[in-house]
């Protein structure tokens, strides 16, 4: 019962990796607020709510709403995202700004609105930790992915950037990021799905894992589970890679 007694927060939470997080985090003792703008699995663990990570005033919606209906959240944890194909010649500028609206100032809305509503708790000693999912594409270049490595590469940096403001400020928040390499979610599948040869391209991406496989979402949640503990009560703007090696190269 790693977060027994802390509420949590999780954009992107109705598939993949976010909907991993979140049943992992309820068995382990949190409550559960998800995020997202398509439609909830039935059994979601907690309490599903609509969030358009690129809109402003649907992150403070969410927010008062866990408050509402959970109590003050402990845990944010960053997981919307998308993914569109793309080298620097051929990414339009269109698909440029839809991702990076939504891995990037989608990134940047969570952060600032989940400072603003644990700092006066995080000061008077219950902490509070953000957690932002960037990729192994954060850490090192894909020529043919433009816009998603410039969006997980901000990801990086921005977390950083709010470790470092909320540990002088004293504010008693953690924000951590993990990045997490070629893992089987649904937004993998949708990849293979528009490949000419989907086995010629997993067969590739296993290999370009010095592990020799695909990672899955579980143990992406894992190292999530593990940042947002109190396990982790030292550790702030660290990237974790999950990634089976493969930024090791």
């Amino acid at each position: 019962m790693r977060l027994a007694g802390k509420v949590a927060l999780i954009s992107g939470a109705a598939s993949g990796i976010g909907r991993e997080t979140a049943a992992l985090f309820a068995r382990e003792g949190a409550k559960v607020a998800g995020g997202d703008i398509a439609p909830f699995p039935s059994d979601f663990p907690g309490l599903p709510l609509r969030l358009d990570v690129t809109r402003e005033e649907n992150w403070e919606e969410a927010f008062a709403a866990a408050e509402r209906e959970l109590g003050p959240v402990d845990v944010l944890v960053n997981a919307a995202g998308i993914a569109e194909s793309g080298s620097i010649e051929e990414a339009s500028l269109e698909s440029w700004r839809r991702v990076m609206a939504v891995n990037a100032e989608g990134t940047f809305l969570g952060c600032r609105a989940a400072v603003r509503a644990m700092k006066e708790r995080a000061m008077k000693g219950r902490g509070g930790a953000i957690v932002n999912i960037s990729s192994a594409a954060g850490l090192v270049g894909d020529p043919r992915l433009a816009a998603y490595c410039a969006s997980k590469g901000a990801v990086r940096l921005l977390t950083k950037s709010v470790a470092l403001h909320c540990a002088r400020a004293g504010l008693g928040i953690r924000c951590n990021s993990v990045h997490p390499s070629f893992a089987e979610t649904p937004m993998l599948e949708r990849m293979f799905d528009a490949a000419r040869d989907p086995a010629r391209l997993r067969a590739g991406l296993e290999r370009a894992s010095p592990l020799g496989r695909l990672g899955t979402a579980l143990e992406v949640a894992e190292a999530i589970l593990f940042l947002a503990s109190d396990a982790a009560s030292f550790i702030t703007g660290a990237e974790l890679a999950i990634d089976g090696g493969l930024t090791a190269a």
